[in-house]
């Protein structure tokens, strides 16, 4: 299964007619969705393999036009993860990758140019529905 590049990602935003920014923000923060005005903005530090993470995650967000915090918020939030993590993970690269670094999420990361982050929410996932 072929994964989406950020060529991929950012063409897919232009056809959800959602703009794309650049911008130092704050260290912490690599990117947001503010549904009122349809934009995603990265942070312009970001390297290549968390750039294409946070995309995919904000573009959820976008398909999705989530509106920000609150309990609709987390909700969404949790969304943005999973949905995230299906689409950048290839099942049969992870447990390759999981087997061949004995389970070690940062060596997998790596691998497979994600975010531990991406790594993580992929575990859960299989936890909740693989695993059980």
């Amino acid at each position: 299964m072929r994964h989406p590049d950020i060529a991929e990602l950012l063409r897919e935003a232009m056809m959800l007619q959602v703009r794309v920014e650049e911008r130092a923000l704050v260290p912490d923060l690599c990117g947001f969705y503010w549904d009122e005005n349809r934009t995603i903005m990265l942070n312009d530090c970001l390297p290549d393999w968390q750039y294409r993470c946070t995309l995919c995650h904000e573009l959820v967000h976008a398909k999705h036009r989530d509106s920000g915090c609150g309990l609709a918020g987390a909700k969404g939030e949790r969304r943005a993860r999973k949905e995230t993590a299906l689409r950048l993970v290839d099942p049969i690269e992870y447990a390759s990758a999981e087997a061949t670094y004995d389970g070690d999420m940062f060596l997998i990361a790596s691998e497979l140019g994600v975010t531990v982050q991406v790594i993580n929410d992929y575990r859960m996932w299989l936890d909740n529905n693989v695993r059980a």
